[in-house]
């Protein structure tokens, strides 16, 4: 298992500052290059550049919570969910569907249904001597 992870592409985790403009003030987001690649593409299928994608971002996120603080993580968050969304068949692979054209109230209803408690299924027990790290995530 761990040899998938390990052999790697090392560049993959490689972090990257880039300099962006946010709310008119310039600042800096450091992430690992896998990160940067998914926000790439996601950017690239609105017609938008990375700077743009940051920005939209950044500001709704403001303008809906109040609040950019860990920024970085927010999109490490928001790359994990695109990617989660893919696999679940809730945005299309092929990358000329733009995301500004899905459903994204219907999406995340279908979302919230699927990570209900109530829809998951049940875990299995712990097998003897597992530690808590392998101890699925719900």
């Amino acid at each position: 298992m761990c040899k998938l992870f390990i052999n790697a592409d090392a560049d993959l985790w490689r972090t990257r500052l880039k300099s962006v403009r946010l709310n008119g003030f310039s600042t800096s987001v450091r992430l690992e290059n896998l990160y940067w690649r998914v926000l790439e593409e996601i950017a690239a299928r609105d017609g938008m550049s990375l700077g743009q994608l940051l920005a939209k971002l950044h500001g709704e996120l403001i303008e809906t919570h109040g609040d950019g603080e860990n920024f970085a993580s927010f999109l490490r968050v928001c790359c994990g969910r695109y990617l989660m969304l893919q696999l679940a068949g809730e945005v299309p692979r092929e990358l000329d569907r733009p995301i500004r054209e899905l459903d994204a109230d219907s999406i995340l209803a279908r979302e919230a249904q699927r990570l209900s408690p109530a829809t998951r299924r049940p875990q299995r027990p712990d097998p003897p001597g597992a530690s808590l790290s392998m101890r699925p995530v719900p």
